[in-house]
């Protein structure tokens, strides 16, 4: 009986969810469909290679893995060896979410007091005091030795294959390639590596990184080892004594990524659930609780009234964390606090349905209390990834050590040198995170999803979490739809893209939003992707943002007929 109410439910949410008319509809692309795994990825090639791992009867971890190594090779402006990671995984068996903080810590002599004797007077945001440990090798290491079936070996083939042979690059990495030279060209390192016969690769142009494809190699014979005590580490360390860092053998030995319990919200009758601090996803799930405060649904889609709340509530909810989130194990966090129901009524009666606001405060809370890569997969048994992986800002710091293919991030960029700022810099201290996995559900469906774009993030998902909940768009149209940008955290500016009527705009304009319109399809919002689960049908969905040169890619159907 159970089943077949289930079975009921589950149809009656995919009707909203899943299925756009046929004729006259908005969305650009349709939803992927089938009984086996499904991977959603930046690259095309990156989700052929997890779908082929799923394939060869890996884990949906072992095709993440597997996904991010390839973006590593093909989109290396955004992430790669040298970043950081996070991920949330669904094991089915357990019926239990996972998260994992694979982010790095800066080098234990890099403090405050040191970058002023040093002369700086705020963060610098390239070279080598804003390089932290990469955590993402760490990270791979960890999922794998917990979900995983494949080897590391096994998992890196696809990549190192793209590194060696090369690949053509696509249009919008292409694209950001070219953006990136004057920076590039700054960087000897990194110039050599990026910019063979002087210039960023053209459309269709292939492009390969044997010195990468030798790390790799490294990586799947030595394991993690390679990256933080051998040849690797080695590289990094003399790298940065060449160049006044103050990183050390130890700050790279010593590291470990952490296993953490994931934040989680009710909204409107559904699930949604985000990484702890120190990244930004508790900023998602606050803005969510104001949201909540307002009934969307019926001011509709796209429509003034809707968009002034979530840009206001988004304003509210970033002031929050830039005021009082860092690394927990730095400082106290007041997670319930910000998270309750309570706090964000009272919140929420701050914002003005017919004015915006120009300098949000944080809230008063009792006494007691870049650039990146996202991917998706689901596997056939409906085990479930949401991944993301990032150099912060594109190439990172823009450091390459000698011979190892990939650039340093740039991630200690987001401390400060504030006296009693949660996210003041400290050695062995993780910085504030903008990178941000994501899952929603409410039986028998279960999503998961995640939106790039530095502080674009948290609202991003918002975005996303209201165009499913409240306007009852399907996986691909909520991935599609125009989107808000307010990357700032003072100030009444905000990004909208232009398929945003004219009236609507006009409408935010006058109550004191003030916009700058961009392209239809703007990168500037974030590319997303993400996959679901239906427990009671065993059908799996997959959609990719046209923001993106990503697809959605389906395991393929084994050759032989089943027996």
């Amino acid at each position: 009986m159970r089943l077949l109410w289930l079975l009921a439910a589950g149809l009656l949410i995919l009707a909203g969810l899943m299925e756009a008319p046929a004729q006259d509809r908005s969305q650009g692309r349709s939803i992927v469909m089938t009984r086996y795994g499904i991977v959603a990825a930046e690259s095309p090639l990156a989700a052929q290679a997890g779908a082929i791992v799923l394939a060869e009867g890996g884990t949906a971890v072992d095709a993440a893995v597997a996904a991010n190594a390839v973006m590593g090779v093909v989109a290396p402006m955004m992430n790669g060896l040298g970043g950081d990671l996070f991920a949330l995984v669904y094991d089915v068996h357990q019926k239990k979410y996972y998260g994992l903080n694979a982010s790095g810590w800066a080098p234990r002599g890099l403090t405050a007091e040191f970058l002023r004797r040093q002369g700086f007077q705020s963060m610098p945001r390239r070279g080598i005091y804003a390089v932290t440990v990469p955590g993402v090798v760490d990270g791979w290491t960890k999922l794998l030795q917990r979900f995983g079936k494949k080897t590391l070996a096994e998992v890196l083939a696809p990549a190192i294959r793209y590194a060696e042979e090369g690949f053509p690059v696509p249009e919008m990495t292409a694209a950001a390639w070219a953006e990136a030279v004057p920076f590039l060209q700054s960087q000897p390192s990194a110039a050599r590596l990026y910019l063979p016969e002087g210039k960023a690769p053209q459309p269709g142009e292939l492009f390969r990184n044997p010195e990468l494809a030798r790390s790799l190699r490294l990586l799947a014979r030595q394991g993690r080892d390679a990256f933080y005590r051998g040849e690797i580490a080695a590289r990094i360390l003399e790298l940065s004594r060449r160049l006044g860092g103050v990183m050390e053998t130890a700050d790279l030995e010593e590291f470990s990524s952490q296993w953490v319990e994931p934040l989680a919200v009710d909204y409107r009758g559904w699930r949604v659930y985000e990484l702890p601090p120190n990244g930004q996803g508790i900023a998602a799930l606050e803005m969510l609780n104001l949201m909540e405060q307002f009934p969307l649904a019926r001011y509709g889609a796209g429509s003034v009234d809707a968009l002034h709340v979530m840009i206001e509530a988004k304003k509210l909810a970033y002031a929050d964390l830039e005021r009082y989130v860092g690394d927990p194990r730095f400082s106290q966090i007041p997670v319930r606090e910000l998270l309750s129901k309570s706090y964000a009524a009272r919140r929420a009666r701050e914002i003005d349905l017919a004015r915006a606001n120009c300098s949000p405060r944080p809230g008063t809370l009792p006494a007691d209390a870049g650039e990146t890569t996202y991917l998706a997969v689901v596997d056939r048994e409906g085990n479930m990834v949401s991944l993301i992986q990032s150099n912060f800002d594109e190439f990172g710091s823009g450091l390459v050590p000698d011979g190892v293919g990939f650039v340093l991030q740039n991630r200690g960029a987001l401390f400060n040198l504030t006296p009693g700022s949660p996210n003041v810099v400290a050695g062995r201290k993780r910085p504030l995170h903008t990178i941000i996995p994501a899952f929603l559900e409410r039986p028998p469906l279960r999503i998961a999803f995640g939106i790039m774009g530095g502080f674009n993030q948290a609202q991003a998902h918002a975005q996303f979490v209201a165009n499913l909940v409240d306007f009852g768009m399907n996986l691909q149209a909520a991935l599609e739809a125009p989107r808000f940008s307010k990357r700032t955290f003072e100030g009444c500016d905000v990004d909208v893209e232009d398929r945003f009527p004219e009236a609507v705009r006009n409408g935010l304009a006058a109550r004191g939003h003030r916009l700058r319109v961009r392209g239809a399809f703007s990168s500037y919002m974030g590319g997303g992707q993400a996959v679901a689960h239906n427990e009671a049908t065993g059908v799996n969905y997959g959609a990719s943002d046209p923001r993106k040169d990503g697809a959605a890619v389906p395991e393929p159907v084994p050759l032989q007929p089943p027996r």
